[in-house]
């Protein structure tokens, strides 16, 4: 990660909000379960083929990580979340005689070599990153050639009528974390060099009986404002009030909408000396091994 850009996440904020929301995240987190379900399904595309080793990044509790140990029992299947308390659920979703191992680190980080991946998977983790580009540099990196990339991430158009509520009653800046759009997300695959980029994009409608419930939810599965730069204090009662009198004025009848853009994207990596954009230069590397040599 290029250490002089300044990160929009409070990581400390961030690993506590996850951590707290380890015990009881697999129970709540319900578009996240039926997000990562269809994300599982395109692993599909590898056919027949058994990967080596899969990475599954910003595992939480690790469903996902069982189901792909599940479905290949020889392969080494690694769990990575930022939240140690997250990963010390993992063993109840992946009892396995070979058990899935549990990395705590970061997705713009990651701790593995070169071209060492077959697979990286990662639901509903990388709104969370505060350097796209530098993540997917990273996937690309540990990935070997033509390794399977699945991910998704949160579009700019979740909680839409939550952030709109906020606005109403004259927050400037809703305590609401800021999202990438499909075109960010594809550029970024683009510049660090992916083969085949496939991106959808799914709005899912979700319904509330309360504005509290839904912010409840956002608490118990660790999502709330982890900006740096976000507003200190409580902000007032009376701001929440407005708040949430401007939400009710989207009721329908018992339920209050909530909408959740989803972003999913499938990629294959590339081959050495494709190269990667960094800035407004492509650089491009080869296995020491794979550079010509002539003898005289």
């Amino acid at each position: 990660m290029n250490a002089s850009r300044p990160s929009v996440f409070d990581r400390r904020r961030l690993r506590h909000s996850f951590g707290r929301a380890a015990a009881g995240y697999a129970e709540v987190a319900v578009l996240q379960r039926e997000v990562e379900s269809r994300l599982l399904e395109q692993l599909d595309a590898l056919g027949d083929k058994q990967p080596l080793r899969i990475l599954d990044v910003g595992s939480g509790p690790g469903r996902a990580s069982g189901v792909m140990k599940g479905r290949w029992p020889k392969s080494q299947v690694i769990a990575l979340d930022i939240a140690l308390p997250m990963l010390r659920q993992v063993p109840r979703n992946t009892r396995f005689w070979r058990p899935v191992r549990q990395v705590c680190g970061e997705a713009s980080q990651l701790p593995f070599a070169d071209g060492s991946i077959d697979v990286i998977f990662s639901n509903l983790c990388l709104q969370w990153v505060p350097d796209l580009p530098a993540a997917l540099a990273e996937f690309r990196r540990v990935l070997r050639e033509d390794g399977l990339l699945l991910f998704s991430t949160f579009g700019p158009d979740t909680l839409v009528e939550l952030r709109e509520a906020y606005l109403q009653a004259g927050e400037r800046t809703p305590p609401l974390s800021p999202f990438a759009a499909i075109q960010q997300v594809g550029d970024a695959m683009i510049a660090a060099g992916f083969r085949n980029p496939v991106l959808e994009r799914d709005l899912f409608n979700l319904e509330y009986p309360q504005v509290m419930g839904l912010l409840r939810e956002l608490r118990a599965i660790g999502a709330g404002d982890a900006r740096v730069q976000r507003p200190r204090g409580l902000g007032g009662k009376s701001r929440q009030k407005k708040m949430i009198e401007a939400y009710e004025a989207l009721r329908e009848g018992e339920r209050l909408p909530s909408t959740w853009e989803v972003i999913s994207a499938s990629a294959r990596a590339p081959g050495a000396g494709t190269p990667r954009r960094e800035g407004a230069v492509d650089i491009a590397s080869f296995p020491a091994d794979r550079i010509p040599r002539r003898s005289r």
